[in-house]
């Protein structure tokens, strides 16, 4: 992919108008010279590559949206729910051969490799339909709070479809170029993601192996331990700020943490490290938890509390469903059911 073909360079012309604006921007051509040099592209692929990408201002308004996040009792149902529990349990007892295998290889939870594929992308039921050059590069260039991270993601972007060998005006994926079933960032795609079925190829939005394999492999990565704790509810007896400020990286054992005043409900391994976070178990009431290794490897994943506990609901669900075969019973007809 170091030089373009003329078949690719006549294709890449009708893709869009070309975007002379963006490409004669003093920050663009740096960005196209240093990428250049770095990682032996030839400047005339990056130059065709951000003169045909589109840009899309629906994404800027999207991020520019206020950040406020819903509290757990709205956001729960939106995760944890008959939909995503039933296909999670049907697509592991359809694939149960190789849910079992990708398990076993790397040593994590089926069921959590199941929540996660279902509460990103409700099992590759949606994707995302931006080209993943058009959503990385109007975020690089066009919104400056995030442009440092998407112009070395819009660079991991290249990189993977060189990779992968692929013509990356092909590569569809969400508004902010996450990708697949699993919704990769490009720079997760390219250390985690595994090509399951050894067909040369990491494809994580059409091959169940490779969008499970990759999963497992992020958790594996990333210290999931296999059986492990995932969260408890506590009670806790001092002002609990200052612990929840830095909710997302774990710095005390539990021990440690019931000396600053939390207090266990139920019985635990005191010497695991943990993390205190909170939620909005009722409008007003906001109920503790500790959140173990396992919790912690899940906000790796998505740097949320919300989604972690969503991701380790659903998967008790899942297995719990699978285990019972609900997937399996066919909902009762709307004129038959009985009141």
């Amino acid at each position: 992919m170091k030089k373009l073909t003329l078949a690719l360079l006549t294709t890449l012309s009708t893709l869009a108008v070309a975007d002379d604006e963006l490409i004669s921007r003093p920050e663009v051509q740096e960005y196209i010279r240093a990428t250049a040099a770095t990682h032996g592209f030839s400047e005339d692929l990056l130059t065709y590559a951000l003169q045909n990408a589109q840009t899309k201002s629906n994404i800027i308004t999207i991020l520019d949206k206020p950040s406020t996040s819903r509290p757990w009792h709205e956001f729960q149902a939106n995760f944890v729910n008959k939909t995503r529990i039933n296909n999670g349990a049907k697509f592991w007892r359809n694939n149960a051969e190789l849910v079992e295998a990708v398990s076993k290889k790397y040593q994590v939870s089926p069921a959590v490799m199941l929540a996660i594929l279902g509460a990103e992308t409700n099992y590759g039921t949606y994707t995302g339909t931006f080209r993943i050059v058009d959503a990385l590069s109007t975020i690089a260039f066009n919104y400056p709070r995030r442009a440092e991270y998407f112009q070395k993601e819009l660079t991991e972007f290249f990189l993977l479809a060189r990779e992968e060998k692929q013509d990356f005006t092909t590569f569809k994926g969400s508004y902010a170029g996450a990708m697949g079933w699993p919704q990769f960032m490009p720079s997760s795609f390219r250390k985690y993601a595994q090509d399951w079925d050894g067909d040369g190829r990491h494809d994580i939005w059409n091959n169940p192996g490779d969008a499970l394999a990759s999963v497992a492999n992020y958790l594996n990565k990333h210290g999931w331990i296999n059986g492990g704790d995932t969260f408890t509810a506590v009670n806790v007896n001092n002002d609990p700020a200052e612990l929840l400020a830095d909710k997302f990286n774990i710095h005390f054992t539990v021990d440690e943490l019931i000396a600053k005043g939390v207090a266990p409900i139920s019985e635990i391994n005191t010497k695991q490290p943990a993390v205190l976070f909170a939620l909005e178990t009722e409008p007003g009431f906001m109920q503790h938890f500790l959140g173990f290794n396992n919790f912690y490897v899940i906000t790796r994943y998505n740097k949320s509390t919300l989604y972690a506990t969503a991701v380790l609901q659903l998967a008790d669900e899942i297995q719990a469903a699978y285990e019972r075969g609900d997937d399996l019973i066919k909902p009762t007809s709307s004129k038959t059911k009985k009141k």
